[in-house]
């Protein structure tokens, strides 16, 4: 299929810009939200507004779907998507959600005769404005082939994982260790800054030993100790997602007993009113917590 019509449901933070690249690299987009804002932004590039789910469903011969959690990707999907697509249509979803949710509507979608993909992403929202997203695909050979052009479009690292329902799982293995670290990042500098060391050799040094990490050399600097909280990926949702491999690795039985505690602390910086900020904000909620001034690397203007 050479040129295919695209849909895409669900333009929040990550979905807004992927459907953007989507339509500036030339895929016209036909999309859906519930926000009306987000839809507003697509068109201001040429793409199409859908008045709902099913209209997306009818005319799209790919629809992705890029959801906050597994009850709204059963609605749409189950709901919207299967009673109303033509047969062959292809189900791409980007949300991260329970594995076992995904396998679920995978089977659902099969039995309707349509194609399924679960293509989560990795990377943050900045890298999303930039289309330079990670996806870890689970699709069979001839659905990854038959997406692997919309996928280039959104990103630059693509990684076929296995069949249906292995992207999902990468993407929770790969934020349990993400969202761990990020509570251990806190607690470090926190820790810092209670002895009064100059938190931008900290961070150097930090960087330059076996203790860095991603969020360490990348996000902390542009988020949290640049002053910027706002989510790019909010403290709920790592909560959330936390709470996604706890219970597969508990159904697997699999101990994760630093993840269960990275989650008590989530939780615990989600009481104090951090739960909509960026999850770099696990410093500042630390921070509060021990009673210590949040650092701040210099302004370099």
């Amino acid at each position: 299929m050479s040129n295919p019509k695209i849909g895409f449901i669900g333009l929040g933070r990550m979905g807004r810009p992927m459907a953007s690249n989507l339509q500036r690299k030339g895929f016209a987009t036909l999309s859906y939200d519930v926000n009306p804002q987000g839809i507003a932004a697509l068109v201001e590039l040429g793409g199409r507004a859908a008045c709902s789910i099913a209209e997306v469903a009818r005319e799209s011969d790919i629809v992705f779907t890029m959801l906050p959690a597994h009850p709204e990707v059963r609605a749409v999907v189950l709901d919207g998507i299967v009673p109303n697509a033509k047969p062959g249509t292809l189900v791409v979803d980007m949300s991260t959600i329970d594995p076992l949710a995904t396998d679920e509507v995978a089977a659902a979608v099969e039995a309707a005769g349509l194609g399924f993909v679960d293509a989560p992403v990795g990377r943050l929202a900045i890298h999303a404005d930039r289309g330079e997203c990670l996806f870890m695909v689970g699709a069979s050979q001839e659905h990854f082939e038959r997406v692997k052009p919309m996928l280039e479009a959104m990103g630059t690292t693509i990684h076929h994982c296995g069949p249906a329902g292995a992207g999902i799982r990468m993407k929770v293995v790969n934020n349990y260790l993400a969202i761990a670290a990020c509570q251990l990042n806190a607690e470090t500098l926190t820790l810092a800054a209670r002895f009064g060391l100059d938190i931008e050799r900290t961070i150097d040094i930090l960087n330059g030993t076996t203790a860095t990490n991603g969020h360490l050399k990348t996000n902390f600097p542009v988020k949290v100790l640049a002053g910027d909280i706002e989510p790019g990926f909010q403290i709920d949702l790592a909560h959330k997602d936390l709470g996604l491999a706890l219970t597969s690795a508990s159904s697997m039985k699999v101990p994760l007993a630093m993840g269960a505690a990275a989650r008590e602390c989530l939780q615990l910086a989600r009481s104090r009113g951090f739960g909509g900020k960026d999850f770099s904000a696990l410093l500042d909620a630390w921070c509060d917590l021990a009673g210590v001034e949040a650092p701040r690397l210099p302004s370099k203007t």
